[in-house]
């Protein structure tokens, strides 16, 4: 649980109270009252709270020492980007990003997030039953939510069950966009992306120029691991991924492997020993027809040939849930590229006018 603390270097600050979690000493606005830890991170740790203005509850993470690697800078920074220009009801809502006492000189960022439930990684790996409408609508959100992303010129590249947040309702949003690029960047190719087990071949097999299709292999992957209640392709390394993924969709032809430029990639590729395809239907026996073509449209080794986040939409599966008139696209795209070049002083300006979104009445002078 909570607990109220003296502040850590003996001063209070005006408008600031001070909790312990998890051995986690939270600097936070008076307004917001913890009630007890409910994650942790690499990052940090994320708590549940009330906003006592609002009355509602929202869960707030403390990113400790976030100056300390820039990787991890440049991510919280993307984030917050990103999420202040994104609005849809499959999209986690950023709400609000706390102002530090010393302007010059902070560590640590607070990030206040609506309170979710559980997640969808929690949901797979539990007893609970779920009903074939259950899969449905958590693919339905799911390609909502992207949907959107896509059109607002966003690959969110990290998509998997633990960054899908539910709540008891079944309502899903999407989370963890510190990886995410507007699909114009000239960086894409240079990173590490995508958590391996949902990594599309494209990546694993360094192509050159990806786009959307890559976030819709992952929620082929997410969806397949939402019906048979375990991941389809958990590689053991990114040569053991690529093998795990030809074991179930068996040998492709020379046209199907034409995508593939890199030479060193396109021959392991058909070194590889014959197999043949392993049907979804046989893989997912309980799932429905339409579901599993669906799934097939969405596993295909070209990203050229996959089926789009629309098409996949306007697809049978989802014909009871997507009505195109109240499902639109984004406003207008983002191009919201942040230089990797930059030093941490400018980080932290930018950081700081992020946080002046939020708080625009709060008086600093940065220079």
């Amino acid at each position: 649980m909570a607990e109220k603390v003296e502040p850590p270097n003996g001063t209070w600050h005006k408008g600031k109270h001070y909790y312990t979690m998890w051995q986690t000493v939270f600097e936070i606005d008076t307004k917001y009252v913890p009630i007890k830890p409910i994650g942790r991170g690499s990052y940090g740790v994320v708590c549940s709270a009330i906003n006592r203005e609002t009355n509602e509850k929202v869960a707030i993470k403390k990113i400790n020492d976030v100056f300390g690697d820039k990787i991890d800078a440049m991510r919280t920074l993307r984030e917050v980007q990103l999420l202040r220009n994104i609005r849809h009801e499959n999209v986690i809502e950023l709400k609000d990003v706390m102002m530090p006492v010393y302007v010059n000189s902070f560590k640590d960022v607070y990030l206040v997030y609506e309170l979710m439930d559980t997640d969808l990684h929690q949901i797979i790996k539990s007893p609970q039953p779920l009903s074939s409408d259950h899969c449905k609508y958590f693919l339905f959100q799911l390609l909502r939510g992207l949907k959107y992303l896509h059109s607002a010129n966003i690959l969110h590249r990290d998509l998997k069950p633990g960054n899908l947040l539910i709540n008891a309702d079944c309502e899903l949003k999407i989370c963890d966009f510190g990886l995410a690029r507007t699909k114009n960047n000239e960086q894409l190719m240079t990173e590490y992306v995508v958590t391996r087990w949902y990594r599309a071949p494209e990546i694993l097999l360094s192509c050159d120029n990806y786009g959307s299709s890559i976030d819709v292999w992952s929620v082929g992957c997410i969806f397949a691991e939402i019906l048979g209640r375990k991941p389809i392709f958990p590689g053991k390394d990114y040569l053991n991924q690529l093998k795990l993924i030809m074991s179930v969709l068996g040998t492709q032809t020379d046209a199907d492997l034409e995508f593939i430029v890199n030479h060193k990639g396109r021959n392991f590729m058909k070194s590889l020993p014959y197999s043949r395809k392993k049907p979804f239907s046989t893989l997912f026996p309980q799932a429905e027809p339409l579901a599993i073509d669906l799934l097939q449209r969405m596993l295909v080794l070209d990203p050229s040939k996959r089926i789009t986040v629309n098409e996949a939409l306007h697809h049978p599966y989802m014909s009871s849930l997507f009505d195109p008139k109240v499902n639109p696209s984004a406003p207008y795209a983002l191009n919201m590229e942040i230089d990797d070049t930059m030093e941490e002083p400018l980080i932290r300006e930018m950081m700081l006018r992020e946080m002046l979104y939020y708080h625009p009445h709060a008086a600093y002078d940065f220079y």
